[in-house]
């Protein structure tokens, strides 16, 4: 696990990933101050803006408008990031893949099924 940590606001944005990231004292295996537990290992991407953070409340207090969920007509869009191998997948592929990447097998935290509603529409 590394110990390099940065904070991105918008419109600023963490080069360390290619896809659009924001958080509060992001690793760079995409843990935040918020969730920051061995396999907190997630970002997801929010419909408002088209960027992933690592959670609700790093989104929340890192952009400049309300949060809006991933919306169940794009769901076969790529809305999680891997913060270990950088692979994304489509929500339903990540509901599905039994809290582990479906590409590196890294360990995803179960805990974060009780905070789906903050991502994704149901479905």
């Amino acid at each position: 696990m590394t110990t390099a940590r940065r904070t991105t606001r918008t419109p600023v944005l963490d080069d360390r990933f290619a896809v659009s990231l924001r958080g509060l004292d992001v690793d760079a295996e995409t843990r935040c101050v918020h969730y920051h537990g061995p396999t907190d290992v997630v970002a997801l991407r929010f419909a408002c803006c088209d960027t992933f953070a690592p959670c609700h409340r790093c989104h929340d207090a890192t952009a400049d408008h309300p949060a809006e969920v991933w919306p169940r007509a794009r769901f076969d869009e790529p809305s999680v990031l891997c913060g270990v191998c950088r692979a994304t997948m489509t929500w339903p592929a990540y509901r599905a893949a039994d809290h582990a990447c479906p590409v590196c097998k890294a360990a995803f935290n179960p805990g974060c099924s009780a905070h789906a509603h903050h991502y994704a529409e149901a479905g």
